[in-house]
C-alpha cells in the first residue's frame, strides 16, 4: 500500500468509508424459527477491552462465533465490536502510539510477539538504538522497527484530518482481525498517575532530572512512564484522565453498545483499561441504558492478577485484589453500577456459585474456568458469560448459525 502526504491510500477512496454506520449496518436480531427447528441465533457482541487480556479474550470470542477464517466472515450473521481503551496512548518521538489498539490488532491479525504479548513478532530495534545514540528522550520506551511503521502511518493520517476511528479501520485492512476495533473516543483522554517520589521532582517525565526522590511531592506522570519506566513501583494515590472533560465517545461506540445482544467486560485491568474507557463521558450512561445484558469477567484469580501489575492499580484506588471486590467496584446495574453478571474463577465466588448463579449485591455471580490458555478455552469463558446472561449459545464453526440452547 502506498500513501501520499494527504493520508489517502493511492487514488482510492479510504477503505473505511464503506464501514461507517451510515453504510447501513443494522442490529443483528433473533428471528422466529420454523416449527421443529432450533432458533436462529444472530449474535452481536460488544466487548470492552484493554491490551493483552482484551486481545486474548477477543481471540476466544472470534473462535466461538466461527469468525477465525476470513472466508467464513462474509456470510456470517455474527459480529464482534471491541471498544478499546485509549488511555495508554501517547505521543513519543513525534508519532502517535496506541498500545491497546495495536495489541488487539496484531494479536487478532497473527502478528503479535507471543512471548511478550505485545509488539510485532520478529521485531528489530535499530530505530530505538539510533535514537538512544542521539540521546533522544524518553529513552525508557522502545519503539520496534516494524511497530514504528504502524505509528508513522497512523500519525500521517491523523495529521491529514482522519479520525482515530477511521485510521484504526484503515490499518485493520492489512491485519483482517475479524473484529471491529473501535477506539472508545477520537479525542485525547490519556491516563496519568498521581505519584510521590521518583527521579524527577520537576515532573518532566523524561528521566533526565536529578531531583531528590524524597523531595518530589505529589505529581501526575503519564501512565506509560509509571508502568514502563517505573514498573508501577512508585507509590500511586490515584489516576487522572487528562482530556476526559472534553472527550466524547464515538458514534460507532455508542451504536455498538446500544445495538449489542450482549456486552462483555473483558478480563482487562479494571482501573487503567476498563476504568479509562468508563472515564469517557457518555460511556457509563450507554452501558446502563443498553437493553443488552452486561456481563463482566474477573481479571483476578485466586486473589492475584495473572499478568501485569494490576494489583498496584487496585491498591491505588483502595480496592482489594479480589474477584468479588472488583465486581463491587463496578457495581450492579440494578443500582447505580454497570454489571448484570460477573464470572469468577472456581473458588472465588460466594457459596453455591459453583453450581448456579448467586446474587451478590444485585450482580449474578457464577464460577467458570478463567485461564485463557488458548482460544478454545477462552471461547468456553464466553460461553459461560452468554449462559449467565440467559442467551442462546451459538454453535461453533464457520457457516453454522443454529443455537445450542445449552451444551456446546
Amino acid at each position: 500500500m502506498s500513501w501520499d502526504t494527504s493520508g489517502r491510500c493511492g487514488s482510492r477512496k479510504p477503505p473505511y468509508s464503506a464501514l461507517s454506520p451510515a453504510a447501513g449496518r443494522t442490529r443483528l436480531r433473533r428471528h422466529p424459527a420454523p416449527a421443529g427447528s432450533l432458533p436462529l441465533a444472530l449474535v452481536r457482541i460488544c466487548v470492552l477491552a484493554g491490551g493483552v487480556g482484551g486481545a486474548r479474550f477477543l481471540l476466544g470470542a472470534r473462535r466461538l462465533l466461527g469468525l477465525d477464517e476470513e472466508a467464513a466472515r462474509a456470510d456470517s450473521p455474527h459480529q464482534i465490536d471491541a471498544v478499546v481503551n485509549v488511555g495508554d496512548d501517547a505521543w513519543m518521538h513525534g508519532v502517535r502510539i496506541c498500545p491497546d489498539l495495536d495489541t488487539c490488532m496484531y494479536t487478532l491479525g497473527g502478528g503479535i510477539d507471543p512471548d511478550r504479548g505485545w509488539g510485532h513478532a520478529g521485531e528489530t530495534w535499530n530505530a530505538r538504538d539510533e535514537l538512544a545514540a542521539y540521546g533522544a528522550q524518553p529513552d525508557w520506551f522502545g519503539l520496534g522497527d516494524k511497530d514504528l511503521a504502524t505509528h508513522l502511518i497512523r500519525t500521517q493520517m491523523l495529521g491529514a484530518g482522519y479520525r482515530l476511528t477511521d485510521v484504526t479501520e484503515a490499518l485493520c485492512v492489512r491485519w483482517s482481525p475479524g473484529v471491529r476495533l473501535l477506539p472508545v473516543t477520537d479525542d485525547r483522554c490519556e491516563t496519568h498517575v498521581v505519584v510521590t517520589g521518583g527521579d524527577d521532582a520537576a515532573g518532566r517525565g523524561d528521566g533526565t532530572g536529578g531531583g531528590d526522590a524524597d523531595a518530589a511531592g505529589p505529581r501526575a506522570i503519564h501512565f506509560q512512564e509509571w508502568w514502563v519506566k517505573h514498573k508501577a513501583q512508585l507509590p500511586a494515590s490515584g489516576f487522572v484522565h487528562v482530556g476526559a472533560e472534553q472527550a466524547t465517545p464515538t458514534a460507532e461506540v455508542l451504536e455498538a453498545i446500544e445495538m449489542a445482544d450482549l456486552v462483555v467486560v473483558a478480563p482487562s485491568n479494571p482501573v487503567v483499561s476498563v476504568g479509562a474507557i468508563l472515564a469517557v463521558p457518555g460511556v457509563r450512561a450507554a452501558l446502563r441504558g443498553t437493553s443488552a445484558p452486561v456481563i463482566g469477567v474477573s481479571p483476578v484469580i485466586g486473589g492475584a492478577v495473572l499478568r501485569g501489575m494490576g494489583d498496584a492499580c487496585l491498591d491505588a484506588i483502595g480496592v482489594e485484589t479480589d474477584a468479588l471486590a472488583v465486581a463491587r467496584h463496578f457495581g450492579a446495574r440494578s443500582g447505580t453500577g454497570l454489571l448484570d453478571g460477573w464470572l469468577v474463577a472456581p473458588g472465588d465466588g460466594p457459596t453455591g456459585a459453583d453450581t448456579a448463579p448467586v446474587d451478590e449485591g444485585g450482580i449474578k455471580v457464577t464460577e467458570a474456568p478463567l485461564l485463557m490458555t488458548d482460544p478454545d478455552a477462552t471461547a468456553d469463558m464466553l460461553t459461560a458469560a452468554i449462559r449467565l446472561a440467559g442467551l442462546d449459545v451459538p454453535t461453533r464453526g464457520p457457516g453454522i448459525t443454529g443455537a445450542t440452547g445449552g451444551a456446546r
